[in-house]
């Protein structure tokens, strides 16, 4: 026990009607702060507890008479009984806490709020010596709202008592909702005889979580017992604020409480044990004293009429039928006991560090030092929450003077004969964004909806798949929504998207639209392809079926069949047709930069030597009929070099256009990803087109008077017959070429190139049927017609 020497006071509390405890536990923390010699030596802290009933005239007037006491006479603060005002505990109600503030941020006194969580005081320029060990309504609300969002709740009601605090906190949390995509259904106002409409408004099936918001009122009460049933299948979520009070003394509590949630502090009351045994010490107990034992022991021991007005032990029984006896211990760890106890603690520390200050610096009896106490006791009051040796190193005082508690997230569990209270989760307000909250779902119970336990559902329209997202109704409310497919190209991959996301260039949706796949590659493909297979195989046949004409030609060159139609320029055209054949590969497979300029110039080329051999065969014809004529000025054009003269010449056009083509604006590879869904298509672009039409063009003309002229002399004897077969080859070859073009721009993808190579094919089997087929009919068959004496037999 340390000795009296200063005196000093403290403390100011106001107790309410079913707060009996925390004056109790008030006058129990100052004497373990008395008891205690490391703590303010040889000082002894006093008290003055007052009761406003939150009335803002009394809380003045108790106010007032603090200041008006010894503490108008700064000089000789330190002598013995002559007590000096340190700092005022406040009560938990806004309304008398703002008074008090005002009055005493005046002179500079700290006041330590144990409960009001009013936001206005959250303004340092305001209420710089008001500390709170609470935080103001807002970080309550975001706890509320992130349980909402966590389950999916989107589609709630809302309990509030018609009063200003229960307006103010309706803002800021319907603020919060709407942030989270949250919306209320309704909003039920608490007043005297609404009870029929609000029972309406209770009814709508699709709300099965209501949030009671504001503090706590006996009104509410009434409503849950009136209409117990209705409430059966909700679930109802309450606020810090309504945790304050002991409901699991509450008879109501056994049906409407049981499965339901509640957010509260996480601020146990460390002096639990030695407060209980105290009480049992003194007063000759063996066993943890009963509820109405303690409260008869407060009322009968202390002078009520310095602390309490107005309080008749009676009063409380009469409200046995809708309230039952609770568990001491439970009143003293729920609610605002352990913030009390934890208030007057932080208090008593920092005037123990602020005085090791000024016993340092100033003379004990200095008038300057006094005034410095009271500058400073506020900075000390937050450096003692906010230091590591803190007797709470669970929470903290933020800049607005608020301490920040954990908050534990609870679940009312009805076991038969009393609700008991369940942790299944925890919000800590300084832990990094996303891990805030923590939920252990399987510890939670629920309530019986429709005979079955289960994670309730309170939405105003089902939760879109992915695959599909959002589309608003011509509703108010966002929560009330349809759900659509997503459009063609696009995904959604989260429940409830708001929108789809365009899948990648070269990706596509699946079949359910829930995630995006690559694309099917799309070209003629030697792995996968039918017609990869069939055109490799047409290509060598025509290769094979060519090589085999060029054998018989080679074999049977000294025939006179073969030597009249020009053996060379044969040899010529069967080499250009084989090129031709093989040029088919470079369509085949993935087309790359190199193949598509390859392929584009190779058949033009190769077309261009086949067709200038046709052109000068037919040439040489029309000069070998006109030469035949006595004195004819045709006889010089008879020389070996006029027909490859024509084949070099008209080749050569063909080459440099081509060889300009390469140079400007040469073919590529071309992904195409808009033209079918789902595919890529891997093609090659032609470059500049009008290089390709200018290569398509001039083979088109070669043809063109390779045509005019056989079939100018289709006529002529049977020994030079040939410009017959040319006619119908070059007919074939230009017909195929003008079907060619439309059906070729037509179509997308490996169907054009098919179409390229049907015409290549085409052609190529058109010149071998028409030019070389009949002639090797005569060679292996009717070699009887392959004598030089017939075919002059023949001319006559």
């Amino acid at each position: 026990m340390k000795e009296e020497k200063n005196f000093l006071s403290p403390a100011y509390s106001g107790i309410r009607f079913g707060g009996l405890i925390q004056p109790q536990a008030f006058l129990f923390a100052i004497y373990n702060i008395n008891q205690n010699p490391d703590i303010l030596p040889n000082i002894t802290l006093g008290y003055h507890l007052y009761e406003t009933c939150s009335d803002g005239q009394l809380a003045i007037r108790y106010v007032l008479h603090l200041l008006s006491g010894p503490n108008k006479m700064i000089p000789n603060y330190s002598c013995t009984g002559r007590g000096q005002l340190a700092g005022v505990i406040g009560d938990r109600h806004s309304s008398t806490t703002i008074l008090a503030a005002q009055l005493l941020g005046l002179y500079g006194y700290p006041q330590i709020s144990y409960g009001t969580s009013d936001p206005s005081l959250s303004d340092r320029l305001l209420y710089p010596h008001v500390f709170r060990m609470v935080q103001n309504i807002h970080i309550h609300n975001i706890v509320i709202t992130k349980l909402l969002e966590h389950f999916g709740w989107t589609w709630v009601g809302i309990i509030v008592m018609d009063n200003e605090t229960g307006e103010n906190e309706l803002q800021v949390l319907t603020k919060y909702m709407k942030e989270r995509g949250i919306c209320a259904a309704f909003i039920i106002t608490i007043r005297e005889g609404n009870y029929d409409k609000i029972l309406q408004a209770l009814k709508n099936p699709q709300v099965s979580i209501i949030i009671m918001c504001g503090i706590y009122s006996a009104d509410i009460l009434d409503l849950l017992q009136y209409s117990v049933f209705i409430f059966l299948d909700n679930t109802l979520i309450f606020s810090p604020s309504w945790i304050s009070i002991n409901l699991k003394g509450l008879n109501v509590g056994q049906l409407v409480f049981n499965g339901s949630l509640a957010v509260k502090f996480s601020s146990p009351f460390l002096g639990l044990e030695d407060f209980l045994k105290m009480y049992m010490k003194y007063n000759d107990l063996n066993q943890e004293p009963s509820y109405w034992t303690f409260v008869n022991y407060i009322v009968k021991t202390y002078d009520t009429n310095s602390f309490i007005s107005d309080y008749d032990l009676n009063k409380e029984h009469n409200y046995t039928q809708n309230y039952t006896v609770p568990n001491l211990r439970d009143s003293l760890i729920s609610g605002v006991v352990p913030r009390l106890y934890s208030a007057v603690e932080i208090l008593a520390k920092a005037l123990h560090e602020m005085f090791l200050f000024i016993k340092d610096k100033y003379e004990e009896n200095s008038i300057t030092g006094f005034i410095l106490y009271r500058q400073k006791l506020q900075r000390y009051i937050q450096m003692m929450a906010s230091s590591p040796d803190s007797m709470r190193p669970s929470y903290y005082f933020n800049e607005q003077g608020e301490a920040v508690h954990p908050y534990k997230i609870i679940n009312w569990l009805y076991t038969g004969d009393a609700i008991q209270e369940v942790e299944v989760g925890n919000f800590t307000p300084w832990a990094v964004s996303g891990e805030k909250l923590h939920i252990n779902q399987q510890s939670i119970t629920w309530k019986h909806t429709k005979g079955v336990r289960r994670i309730p559902v309170s939405r105003c329209s089902d939760q879109c798949s992915p695959g599909s997202r959002k589309k608003k109704r011509q509703i108010i409310h966002i929560c009330c929504y349809d759900c659509v497919p997503c459009a063609e190209g696009e995904i959604s991959n989260i429940t409830d998207a708001e929108s789809c996301n365009k899948c990648k260039n070269d990706e596509w949706p699946n079949e359910k639209r829930d995630r995006c796949l690559p694309k099917v590659l799309e070209f003629i493909s030697y792995q996968n392809d039918t017609m990869a297979a069939v055109f490799s195989c047409v290509s060598v046949f025509g290769c094979l079926v060519t090589g085999f004409i060029f054998g018989i030609f080679i074999f049977y060159q000294d025939t006179p069949i073969v030597k009249a139609n020009n053996r060379n320029l044969s040899y010529l055209l069967l080499i250009s047709i084989i090129l031709s054949f093989l040029s088919i590969f470079l369509f085949l497979g993935c087309p790359s930069d190199v193949t598509c300029r390859l392929r584009e110039t190779s058949f033009g080329i190769f077309f261009s030597v086949a067709i200038s051999s046709i052109l000068a065969k037919t040439v040489m014809v029309c000069v070998a009929f006109k030469s035949t004529k006595p004195g004819s000025p045709w006889r010089k054009w008879l020389s070996v070099k006029l027909p490859y003269t024509i084949v070099l010449l008209c080749s050569s056009i063909q080459v440099v256009i081509c060889v300009f083509w390469l140079c400007i604006s040469p073919p590529f590879q071309n992904l195409d990803t808009q033209s079918y869904p789902g595919k890529i298509i891997i093609q090659c672009n032609g470059g500049s087109d009008i290089c390709f039409y200018s290569m398509l063009g001039y083979m088109g003309l070669l043809a063109a008077v390779s045509f005019f002229l056989a079939f100018m002399v289709r006529t002529l004897p049977d020994s030079f017959n040939e410009a017959k077969y040319i006619t119908f080859s070059m007919l074939l070859f230009c017909s195929v070429w003008i079907f060619m073009i439309p059906a070729y721009l037509s179509t997308r993808g490996k169907y054009m190139v098919a179409v390229e190579i049907f015409a290549v094919i085409v052609s190529n089997a058109g010149l071998l049927g028409c030019v070389f087929l009949p002639k090797c009919f005569i060679i292996l068959f009717k070699s009887e017609m392959n004598r030089k004496t017939d075919l002059l037999g023949k001319r006559k």
